[in-house]
């Protein structure tokens, strides 16, 4: 079977070695305050910095998902309120998740065919944290690097959180222009779910200290001082902590995977404008995901392309959100080799050409 499913999505081939070899290393039943799992913890933070160029004086966590990080974030970063931008479902559900724990969160969304419009947003002064997701899944979109630097110039006293679910580890992202960024290992990682990595800012890390709140297992304090021992506050996923080790040792530097990706997602995008029966979702070529192509048509052809394809071993992810019906999208993960693209352009030209 051929997964293109933007999450979970292929796992590399090697982790079928990596799980055997975790057994015979005693990882699966390690003590999590022992000394075996502080130097694996330890080698992954190093590895992480190194080859994802996240910067030496940031803080790397070990969480969950995603979904916990909007928790985490909500939690120890503000006492009063939150401000999110988006323009898809996972931004528009982390805004609801926030207006939970605040009710005072504030929402700003945009048109998904649109570069941010961070010279009209209107963000209240007394906004504790800017949030927005990078690589929005639900419709293939990604906000570039220029424009967070140009967020990062026009709120330089506020914290800024980033969702990179569909990119970390897939694209060379500028860490340093915003203060969280986090991501689940089953998308670009190429591992399997229920790991999620969280990296903060010196800067980060004073605003939860000054706002000091313990009252959670993950509590973003609570957490910062037992990864200063490169431990967890709660027994974390040991197996997925070791498939991520395994992973980045085996794996070239993140520039070299982001140019990779970034020419395979231009000739995908080049070879899909071809057809009729369904289009390129993103027309702005500017906006455009470089990790997820979203595509569109009527339901009815997209619900037979998707069963079509499937007869054929190839999995196609589904539409979300307000896009669940009328749309299929297709990771453009590292895990997933160039000739399995070249049979899944072999399946359209078949069928649809």
């Amino acid at each position: 079977m051929l997964n293109f499913y933007p999450g979970p999505s292929k796992v590399y081939p090697e982790v079928r070695q990596y799980l055997v070899d975790a057994y015979d290393e005693g990882i699966l039943s390690t003590p999590h305050r022992g000394e075996q799992f502080v130097h694996l913890s330890r080698t992954v933070v190093g590895s992480m910095k190194r080859k994802l160029n996240i910067p030496q004086d940031y803080h790397i966590f070990f969480v969950s998902s995603a979904t916990e990080c909007w928790e985490i974030l909500v939690q120890s970063f503000t006492t009063h309120k939150s401000s999110h931008i988006y323009n898809g479902s996972f931004g528009e559900k982390w805004f609801q998740y926030a207006q939970k724990l605040r009710p005072e969160a504030e929402g700003f969304s945009f048109d998904f065919n649109e570069t941010m419009p961070v010279s009209e947003l209107q963000i209240s002064p007394d906004t504790e944290l800017i949030c927005f997701t990078q690589n929005e899944t639900s419709n293939g979109t990604q906000v570039s690097p220029t424009t967070i630097l140009n967020l990062h110039n026009r709120y330089r006293d506020t914290l800024i959180a980033v969702d990179a679910t569909s990119s970390m580890a897939g694209l060379n992202l500028k860490l340093i222009k915003a203060d969280i960024w986090y991501g689940s290992v089953q998308k670009c990682f190429g591992l399997p779910p229920g790991l999620a990595i969280m990296a903060c800012s010196p800067r980060a890390i004073l605003r939860a200290k000054k706002i000091g709140e313990r009252a959670h297992y993950n509590s973003l304090v609570t957490m910062h001082e037992k990864m200063l021992n490169y431990q967890t506050t709660h027994t974390p996923n040991e197996i997925g902590i070791y498939l991520l080790k395994r992973m980045l040792e085996d794996r070239p530097f993140i520039k070299g995977i982001d140019q990779h990706l970034t020419d395979r997602a231009l000739d995908l995008y080049t070879f899909f404008e071809q057809f009729s029966d369904f289009k390129l979702l993103v027309e702005n070529e500017e906006v455009r995901s470089k990790t997820v192509i979203a595509l569109q048509g009527n339901d009815r052809l997209i619900e037979e392309l998707k069963k079509r394809a499937l007869h054929h071993g190839i999995r196609l992810g589904n539409g979300y959100g307000q896009w669940a019906r009328n749309t299929f999208r297709i990771a453009n993960f590292p895990a997933i080799e160039d000739e399995e693209y070249e049979e899944l352009k072999r399946f359209f030209l078949h069928y649809y050409a």
